[in-house]
């Protein structure tokens, strides 16, 4: 359980966070500050060598590249040390680990980071928290899953692209099931009404 409501986090700025990072089998310091001027998927999982967990982490790394091009970063974090972090990343995928990934785990040892962004359970472990945050630091978007079933990467590509569509076009906003190029509404009671009539 959290103490806040998860949704209170969402319009404000991102809790500000610094740590040890494995990335490219290096250990890196992380800020939130080294991702201003781009938009940030910022997930969060229980513990590494889980069984959910490395699903998740490589589809993530799998589909880099299609974030990448909406100017877009990813980060995973944990309760785990940089050194677990680590021996995962160099655990092969046929054996549970993940292999080389596209984008650093964090180490939130402390579970600071975890519990500013209200994910910590009373248990130490970090709920599936999910948190796009946009470039000007602001975050737009949160899930939180259980522990035991995971989160879908094309669901997090689609809301990132329609809070991009949203932001460039700020006149207009996405109905349910928005895709790219789809037919959004004019945000008026007149002009709204162009949409209904098509529904």
């Amino acid at each position: 359980m959290t103490s806040n409501p998860i949704k209170s986090l969402v319009g404000h700025y991102a809790p500000d966070f610094e740590g040890t990072a494995v990335f490219d089998q290096e250990f890196r310091t992380i800020k939130l500050s080294d991702y201003k001027g781009k938009y940030l998927v910022l997930f969060f999982y229980p513990l590494n060598f889980t069984f959910v967990c490395p699903t998740e982490i490589t589809s993530f790394s799998d589909e880099y590249d299609k974030f990448k091009k909406l100017n877009t970063e990813i980060l995973g974090v944990s309760v785990d040390s940089e050194y677990s972090h680590l021996a995962w990343l160099q655990t092969e995928r046929d054996d549970g680990g993940l292999g080389d990934l596209n984008y650093p785990l964090l180490s939130d040892l402390t579970k600071q980071i975890s519990k500013s962004y209200q994910v910590l359970t009373e248990s130490g472990k970090a709920l599936r928290g999910l948190f796009i945050i946009d470039k000007d630091g602001i975050i737009q978007y949160v899930s939180v899953n259980n522990l035991e079933f995971g989160r879908s990467v094309p669901e997090t590509l689609r809301i990132l692209q329609a809070i991009q569509y949203i932001q460039e076009n700020p006149d207009e906003v996405c109905p349910a099931n928005w895709q790219p190029g789809d037919k959004t509404i004019i945000g008026t009671p007149k002009e709204s009404k162009d949409y209904f009539k098509t529904i």
